[in-house]
C-alpha cells in the first residue's frame, strides 16, 4: 500500500524518495519537482514529513534540512477576491476619468 505524503496533490513516499534518488534534496526542490505542497494547505501538512523523509534519506539532522520559504497568501485566497478589486481599480479609473 502506498503511503501518501502530500494528500492535497496525492504524492506519495516513493515519489519523494525518488526525487531525492535524483538528487532533489531540499523541500523546495522537492516541492518544486513534485507540487508536494502546492495545494489546498500549502505544504501545512506535508511539509515537516518531507523534511524528515529527507533528513533519513541523505543522514543528516532535521535541522540541517533547507526549509521551504512560506509566501503569502497563506490561506488559499479565491479568484472572486482579485476580480473585485480589478473591478473596483476599473471603477475609480473611469470615475478619475470622468473628473
Amino acid at each position: 500500500m502506498e503511503k501518501i505524503i502530500c494528500r492535497c496533490e496525492e504524492i506519495t513516499e516513493e515519489e519523494i524518495l525518488e526525487a531525492i534518488e535524483m538528487g532533489f534534496t531540499t523541500v523546495e526542490e522537492i516541492k518544486r519537482y513534485t507540487r508536494a505542497g502546492m495545494g489546498h494547505c500549502q505544504g501545512r501538512t506535508c511539509r515537516a514529513l518531507i523534511a524528515k523523509i529527507i533528513a533519513k534519506k541523505c543522514n543528516k539532522p532535521l535541522e540541517e534540512v533547507q526549509r521551504v520559504t512560506i509566501r503569502p497568501p497563506l490561506k488559499p485566497t479565491p479568484l472572486k477576491v482579485f476580480a473585485d478589486s480589478l473591478s473596483e481599480l476599473e471603477e475609480w479609473r473611469e470615475y478619475e476619468e470622468d473628473g
